[in-house]
């Protein structure tokens, strides 16, 4: 497991650039550890959201859309519309050890990739009073590697001539969502969202022999079509601290989903003018994967106007879960948890000389922890996250900017560390429905 986990690392480290300039094959992520489950899961919420860390549970905002409680739609004023739709730049830094292919003992590895993507788009409108809708989609994990490796068993290469192995990865999940919410008594608000996922898992490895060989290119590998439908609650309640403050406690929970759909396992044999196929089966599966539950609890207290810091722990529990073994790696789904805290401020909001005194600062901090675990450890991220919101023209127009620090997984146990900045821009689009005009 060791060595084949880092064989993977030293390819992928001396075919990130490769790829990156042939711009070939587009990616929502660029990471060894998406080669298990189905990738890397997508960090939910706006920049409004990852600004603060991924925090939104218990938070309530007139100004953002905040898709991550359900229950929270209803916080935007009764006549407003808005539209919320952003972009995200993934940088990343990886760094090994080398141990096999001739490299020291100690020697590091490194290298860097780049990725630029559309992260969301959600609209938020009223429905009656007290009451809201919010519809959107966001991406919900993400799969990307590819990496080489050369032959060096001399008797197969005498034979045969150079053999090249190759191994590719691509594709994701999607998640498009449409919820209501309703506040009663002023102090409860109930949401709920129902959830369709969909999306491609492509996974394939080659055989590629040199020009000179009478051997053909095998390519072989899964490709996963995937859908399912899963609902999302929400709950929140507010209390008020005094004239001008207020907390809130806001509690998720998101039912199991059964992403089932078609399964193809294939096998081709490539020339120059054909191609033959070997194996291709097709098996419609109502079940392929488990996505069990999840729970999720939040916490802000909040100034009106002025200050608000908020924590979220979410928890889903994936051990049950199993995927496409991978033949000599310890790849374990294990129980995933996330601990975040977030703090805003806004020095004043109404200020009619001073414009940055309307925006809005945002700091936060996060540690998570992933589905699996890799050689008995289990890969965990931790970060912080800064931003802004400039106010735009009138109303609650805003571009919100958002940076996340952070570094996952390590050295030890032969794994890799990453260490990343990205970078999120939101708009946020802000208007009034049904105003009448008054003449005079």
């Amino acid at each position: 497991m060791k060595k084949f986990f880092l064989i993977v690392f030293v390819a992928l480290l001396t075919n990130s650039l490769s790829l990156s300039a042939q711009g070939s094959v587009a990616l929502g992520s660029y990471s060894p550890y998406t080669l298990f489950g189905i990738g890397d899961l997508v960090t939910q919420g706006t920049p409004y959201n990852k600004s603060m860390a991924g925090v939104g549970i218990g938070v309530r905002d007139n100004r953002y859309i905040n898709f991550l409680n359900p229950a929270a739609a209803s916080s935007i004023d009764t006549l407003s519309f808005m539209v919320d739709f952003g972009v995200q730049q993934k940088n990343t830094i990886y760094t090994g050890k080398g141990t096999t292919g001739g490299l020291g003992e100690n020697e590091v590895l490194k290298n860097a990739y780049n990725i630029f993507n559309m992260s969301h788009i959600a609209v938020s409108f009223p429905l009656y009073r007290s009451s809201a809708m919010v519809l959107g989609i966001t991406p919900l994990s993400d799969v990307g590697y590819s990496f080489a490796e050369s032959e060096t068993d001399d008797a197969l290469v005498a034979e045969l001539g150079d053999i090249q192995y190759q191994k590719m990865g691509t594709g994701g999940l999607y998640s498009a969502f449409a919820g209501a919410s309703a506040t009663f008594w002023k102090r409860i608000s109930v949401g709920a969202q129902a959830h369709f996922n969909f999306g491609t898992i492509s996974r394939s490895s080659y055989a590629i022999f040199n020009s000179t060989s009478s051997q053909r290119t095998i390519q072989s590998g899964w490709q996963y079509a995937l859908r399912g439908i899963t609902a999302k609650f929400g709950l929140q309640y507010v209390q008020p601290l005094g004239e001008q403050h207020f907390m809130v406690i806001g509690g998720t929970y998101k039912l199991p989903c059964n992403l089932g759909g078609v399964s193809t396992r294939y096998a081709y044999a490539l020339s120059s003018s054909y191609t033959d196929t070997v194996r291709h089966d097709e098996v419609i599966n109502g079940n392929i994967i488990n996505m069990p539950e999840e729970i999720g609890v939040g916490i802000s207290f909040k100034s009106s106007a002025k200050w608000q810091v908020a924590f979220d722990y979410t928890l889903q529990d994936w051990s049950n879960t199993k995927f496409e073994e991978t033949p000599g790696i310890d790849f374990q789904t294990a129980k995933a948890q996330s601990f975040k805290l977030g703090f805003e401020f806004t020095p004043n909001r109404y200020d009619i000389r001073y414009y940055f005194k309307r925006v809005s600062y945002r700091f936060g901090v996060y540690h998570n922890q992933s589905y699996y675990t890799l050689n008995g450890s289990q890969i965990s991220a931790t970060g912080i996250t800064f931003g802004l919101s400039l106010p735009v023209f009138r109303f609650y127009n805003s571009i919100t900017l958002g940076v996340d620090l952070g570094e996952r997984g390590s050295l030890k146990n032969d794994l890799v560390r990453e260490r990343y900045a990205n970078f999120y821009i939101g708009i946020n689009l802000h208007d009034i429905w049904f105003q009448k005009p008054l003449y005079k």
